[in-house]
Parts: C-alpha cells; structure tokens; sequence
C-alpha cells in the first residue's frame, strides 16, 4: 500500500515525460510493467523469459498517484502492464484505459480463491487481476501498551501514557478510513456532515500523534519511538520480524479491504504478451513468492495453501481466511467526492 499525493501540473507534465521515455524504453522489451518497488522477486525478467522467451521490463512507482498521472497525461500508453489499488484499477476501467482480461490465456485464474473472484469492483475479474489483499488496523508494542488496543478510538484518543506514541498512516484514504470508521462511517462516505465530523475528530487526534507516516511506523515500534500506530497488516509483518512483542489487531469497528491488483493496458501493442505475464504470476509458485517476502496475504488458494505453516505462526494476519477478510469494507473509487478528501486532509495536516 502506498502514499497518496494528488499531482500538481507540473508533477503530471513531468510525467508526460516520463511516460514517453518509458514508451522509448518499450521499443527494447515486449512488456513494460510498471509495479511498486520490491513487489516482485528480483529475478522476475529472468524468469519469465525462461518460461516464455519474452522480455519484460520493470519500471517502479512510488505511488497509485504517481502511475495515474503518468497514464491519464499519455492516455495510457507508456506501460503494457501496471500493479494499482483497486480503486485505481476502476478509474482505469471507467476511462476506457483497461484491456478485458482475456480468461482463455490466462487458465490460473483457478488458483484465486472464490472470493477473489466476486470483489464488487470487478465481479468476475473482468479487467483486472487481485494481487495481494489485507486489513489496516493496529500495530503495537505488547510490552509497552496495556493491555490489547481493540478500538480505532485507542489510537485517536489515546491514555496519557501513549501521547506522542502513536502514528497514522498519511494516505487520504486510509488517514480518514480510521475516523470514519471510529465514528461508524463507511471507508467510502462522502456526506459532507459526517466528513466534517470525521475531520474534527482527525484535527483532535493530530495533537496526540508523533507523526504521520506510510514508511517508516514499524521500524519505529521496533526502536520504542512509537508504542501503538495506524499500519497495513502486511507492513506491521515487518515489525514483528524485528521484535516478537508488536503485534496486530483489527478493532471492533472494523477495517477496510485493500486490495493491489494487475491492469493490462488497452494500449499494449502487446496483449498477448502481457496475459501471459498475468498468468506466470498466477502460478502458484510464483504467486507464492510475494506472500512468502513481502508478507502480504496473496488472494491464490494454491499459493497460499504451498507456503509454510511457520509463516502464519509467526504472522498471525496471514492465516486470515479469504471469508473473513471480505468481510471489511472494499475500498472504492469515490469519483467526484476524492477531491473532498483531498481538501479535508489538507485541512487537517494544516491544523493546529
């Protein structure tokens, strides 16, 4: 998961350039896929082309942002494959920039659990393909916290010991996910009043943070700098690689369903190319690979059911069942209504 920074003009006109350098670089590989850095094995481009004979290129981005500025400015082209967030992937699709994932060439779709297969922003993964999925919640310290956070409000308004302990991840969605969902709002509202109320909330519980942070909130749980913060269950993985007493726990009121998924763009000169590289990825063996280094839960029952048990021993959240996962709120595009986000962020970071 990944930070969210609306482009300027100046930031899209740069990636104009970007795209079409990208597009240059194209003329050398048959797929340019462009995914978030370390979200694939190293020897990737090496092993696809030992599987298929095909040549791909890797091309990161830091952010959803920053590859949907780059494709809406070149109307698509630049990129034969992109790894996006669900809401993304819809956005792409509503702008006519998704190719129809071609089913026929790409037979491991079978490996998706079947919930992977009805995610309401795209029943039937018509075009697009899940990735990896989890829940945000709480990560935390078990020796420095009392007892087991187990409220969205434990964090918003935390005890006197935990003031400038904690840290909520800076991403509009996720950063006013935790409001909403403390005040019992849908991840996706966008009534004025009850935003309103969720930035109130947001602007009073700033006072009490150490900071915001997307990055770097594990590391400092591991350090003791923070004792309780906002995290992706997968990042909070990381900490409790470092330091057995973090653990994970989504709060009573819920959690949102994130989703990272794989778009084949309508402007590939090379579809083909790029279902195959869909279903490479699909293979459970490779599917098993993000799972197994990157911690995040992979929506691939074979894949999940290869790995070893010792992985879900020591990282609970990743022995949550698909049935249970889906039954947080999916995250989606919210059209209009991300530019009210956008502005009660603002307003929020500029508070106070």
């Amino acid at each position: 998961m990944n930070a969210k920074n609306r482009l300027t003009a100046s930031a899209a006109a740069a990636a104009l350039l970007a795209a079409c350098l990208s597009a240059g670089a194209a003329a050398a590989a048959d797929l340019v896929i462009s995914n978030w850095d370390g979200y694939m094995a190293p020897d990737i481009a090496d092993a696809f082309k030992a599987a298929t004979g095909l040549e791909i290129e890797v091309v990161n981005h830091a952010t959803n942002e920053e590859v949907m500025g780059k494709l809406m400015a070149s109307g698509g082209k630049g990129y034969d494959v992109v790894f996006v967030s669900s809401p993304f992937a819809e956005i792409l699709n509503g702008q006519g920039l998704a190719e129809p994932i071609d089913k026929a060439a790409v037979p491991n779709l079978a490996n998706l659990y079947p919930e992977a297969t009805t995610l309401a922003y795209d029943p039937g993964n018509t075009f697009s393909v899940p990735y990896t999925w989890g829940s945000t919640g709480l990560c935390y310290r078990s020796d420095l916290v009392e007892g087991t956070p187990d409220s969205w409000m434990n964090l918003l308004q935390p005890t006197d010991k935990l003031k400038g302990k904690t840290t909520m991840l800076a991403t509009d969605r996720w950063l006013m996910a935790a409001g909403e969902l403390a005040k019992g709002y849908s991840v996706n509202e966008k009534d004025p009043a009850k935003l309103e109320e969720v930035k109130n909330l947001l602007i009073e519980a700033k006072k009490t943070l150490l900071a915001y942070d997307d990055t770097t909130f594990y590391s400092k749980l591991v350090s003791a700098e923070a004792s309780l913060v906002q995290a992706w269950d997968g990042w909070c993985n990381y900490g409790i690689t470092e330091n057995k007493a973090i653990k994970f726990v989504v709060p009573k009121e819920g959690s949102d369903l994130w989703i990272d998924t794989i778009v084949v763009m309508k402007s590939s000169e090379n579809k083909e190319a790029a279902m195959k590289f869909i279903n490479f990825i699909l293979d459970a063996k490779n599917h098993a690979w993000a799972a197994q280094n990157i911690l995040y839960k992979v929506p691939n029952k074979a894949a999940m059911e290869s790995l070893d048990k010792a992985l879900a021993e020591q990282y609970p959240n990743m022995a949550m069942a698909p049935a249970d996962l889906v039954k947080f709120e999916l995250l989606r595009d919210l059209g209009t209504a991300q530019k009210d986000y956008s502005r009660i962020v603002s307003e929020i970071k500029a508070a106070n």
